[in-house]
């Protein structure tokens, strides 16, 4: 084995760079940290080639002494750490010290700078690790950094790069990842030579991101405030139906810095839980305020995670957030009888993003004759309870429901009521499923719920793989009313299922519920196997479209749903109804 020895200081910059500079996003994010702390009130960057050619960073902050920019290209050389305890207590962007000296070991990096009581300014160039001496430059107060051929001279590294729309794109992220966070500074961007971005000073956050993804879609966020002692997180979030393909209109920042965190992310997702259609991504725009002991921001190279010492009870504030908002919002959809827009494409606005707006989500006949099926569950819709006509009996003369809507069924699935404010129409099975559901929860809650013993307990076969499943969460099977007992081999029997879900079998019950219990990941809570397991019963006791109903099914149904938290949606985050308002009707008849 070769003997142990030094790295030169070459190397060791090379391994550093390695770790800081990944893509020429890594530049454009290190160089507009390193502006913000020089607290500018402008800062100008300029990208040619996706940031291979050249990336400049201009600002106009309190620059650096003369003196100070040799040290400023040095490895681990920094004015915002004094000792090893502060880093506990970091309230800057910028505080290892090798963000300049490592960019200069992998490209020609030029920097110029004016402190603020300087008569004149300085400049300093470093190519590939080589420093050059500081020379005087007549120039304005602050700084400006130059970052020329990135990974010029380290071929190996440059063939790991992407084309350079693909550069260019992530460095659009960074920029506006920065931008977002500090909405108190001016910025720009240009490609090319191209404007991109030109963003003036902003007086709130709403106003920020309207400037970079348009204000359709900022005028329609909800702001969130939530509190725990010192803890606070607050911004802005999209409405259930303003939803996504992917997350790239998720951003999190703490102390000013942008980061990633699962818990946060799992936190989000529980707080759209049955109001977000399955597969999609909500708009959320997070803000966390904590002290700076309480976060570490120095476990990853690039400084994109973080670590929070009590990351628990972040969950539960963001997820209370989120929760409480939707429930003093109105998120009934409203039918968008407009054209869609054409979609923001990157070229022309730098981040990739869906089409803005319009933000909306893209029968079976009924039986002949007048005779009506026995509907599971619509028997406690009913007001007061009583009794439902038997099946096959006459229907009703429509009626208004109590608050004077009226309603009537239209085509075995919908059902349409006059409101104050228009036209509301439901889907009989979302909104079924959300009220049947609801009771289950409310049972489960209360430690009431029905349940109905099956007199002959209906056998059922599973895959080893289910049966697995049902001895790991017979548990929360139980809790929610199901119980499966197994019977031999491979076949479990049902013995037991809530009452709520009328004749429904119960093998098609357990079918349903193991399906979604499959979907989720290993090591899940108790809780939210309890929740799969109310959705899946709640889902398939509801009636169904091509399901007729009698005039007072329809009111009850109607009536019922006042009486639900987030009956706007399904468990499965579908929406219940959509809203054609009187405004609408008037337009589209040209009434006004």
């Amino acid at each position: 084995m070769p003997r142990i020895q030094t790295l030169p200081a070459a190397v060791v910059n090379r391994i550093a760079a390695g770790e800081v500079v990944e893509r020429p996003a890594s530049v454009v994010k290190e160089l507009m940290e390193n502006a913000i702390d020089a607290a500018p009130t402008r800062i100008d960057v300029v990208v040619e080639r996706g940031g291979t050619e050249l990336i400049r960073v201009a600002d106009d902050g309190s620059g650096i002494e003369a003196d100070d920019l040799a040290l400023a290209v040095s490895p681990h050389a920094t004015s915002k750490l004094r000792v090893a305890e502060d880093l506990e207590r970091i309230a800057t962007m910028g505080f290892r010290g090798e963000a300049l000296a490592s960019i200069g070991a992998v490209a020609r990096l030029v920097l110029a700078s004016r402190a603020a009581a300087a008569d004149q300014g300085a400049v300093i160039e470093v190519d590939e690790g080589v420093v050059g001496p500081p020379r005087p430059q007549g120039r304005g107060r602050g700084t400006v950094v130059e970052v020329h051929h990135l990974f010029g001279h380290v071929p190996a590294r440059r063939a790991f790069l992407r084309s350079a729309a693909t550069e260019w794109n992530h460095c659009a992220e960074a920029f506006v990842r920065t931008a977002l966070a500090h909405p108190g500074v001016a910025f720009t961007l240009t490609h090319n030579g191209r404007p991109v971005h030109d963003l003036p000073r902003a007086a709130d956050w709403r106003e920020r991101i309207a400037g970079i993804f348009g204000h359709d879609l900022a005028a329609r966020l909800l702001a969130i405030d939530a509190g725990d002692g010192e803890i606070a997180v607050s911004g802005l979030v999209g409405r259930p139906d303003d939803d996504v393909a992917g997350n790239r209109l998720q951003h999190f920042f703490v102390g000013g810095r942008p980061f990633r965190d699962r818990t946060i992310l799992h936190a989000v997702q529980e707080g759209y839980r049955g109001v977000l259609l399955s597969g999609r991504q909500p708009i959320v725009f997070l803000r966390f305020e904590l002290p700076a002991s309480a976060v570490d921001v120095n476990v990853h190279p690039a400084k994109m995670e973080v670590r929070f010492r009590e990351p628990d009870r972040l969950h539960r504030l963001v997820r209370a957030g989120l929760r409480g908002r939707f429930l003093e919002t109105d998120l009934r959809a409203a039918l968008d009888m407009a054209p869609a827009a054409a979609p923001w494409s990157p070229a022309a606005a730098a981040v990739p993003s869906p089409s803005l707006p319009p933000w909306r989500r893209q029968g079976v006949p009924a039986p002949a004759g007048d005779r009506l099926p026995h509907v599971p569950g619509l028997e406690s819709l009913r007001p007061g309870g009583d009794a439902l006509p038997p099946p096959g009996g006459e229907r009703a003369a429509p009626v208004a429901p109590p608050g004077g809507e009226r309603a009537v069924q239209m085509h075995g699935r919908y059902i349409v009521v006059e409101s104050r404010d228009g036209i509301e129409v439901i889907d009989q099975h979302a909104l079924h499923e959300r009220v049947l559901y609801q009771r289950l929860r409310d049972q489960v809650d209360g430690g009431a719920l029905e349940v109905q013993p099956l007199l002959i307990p209906e056998p059922v076969e599973l895959s080893a793989a289910d049966l697995g499943l049902v001895r790991d969460h017979g548990a929360a099977l139980a809790q929610a009313g199901l119980r499966v007992e197994p019977f031999g081999g491979q076949t479990v029997v049902v013995t037991a299922k809530p009452a709520l879900v009328g004749t429904t079998p119960g093998g098609v019950i357990l079918d349903e519920i193991l399906g979604r219990v499959r979907a989720l990941s290993g090591g899940t809570a108790v809780g939210m196997i309890v929740d799969e397991v109310l959705h899946g019963l709640a889902c398939r006791a509801a009636i169904k479209a091509g399901d007729p109903l009698s005039q007072v099914e329809i009111d009850a149904l109607v009536a019922d749903r006042h009486r639900c938290t987030d009956w706007h949606h399904c468990p499965h985050g579908r929406p219940t109804s959509l809203t054609i308002t009187r405004q609408e009707l008037d337009r589209q008849f040209r009434r006004t």
